[in-house]
């Protein structure tokens, strides 16, 4: 999904991470989000319609998971092919 879906990428907290989506891509981020979720219930996931196209899903993490989210950020990046 990061690699065709990605647009941006904004830290505005260390324990916070703002992910821009194709508005196309919200129903596979829902349903990754929620498995993940499942998996690590440490994530809060918040989704907010950014424009007419893009979608803002923002993850957020309590201080002592901060390394998961910032691990999540590079990879996002990376697979977007945006700077990390």
């Amino acid at each position: 999904m990061f690699a065709t879906s990605l647009r941006g990428v904004d830290r505005s907290a260390p324990t916070s991470l703002q992910l821009f989506l194709d508005a196309a891509a919200h129903d596979t981020a829902v349903e990754l989000t929620a498995r993940e979720t499942r998996c690590c219930s440490f994530f809060t996931f918040t989704f907010t319609p950014a424009n007419d196209d893009q979608v803002l899903l923002e993850a957020a993490v309590p201080v002592a998971h901060v390394a998961v989210l910032d691990a999540l950020a590079v990879r996002a990046a990376v697979a977007a092919g945006l700077p990390a």
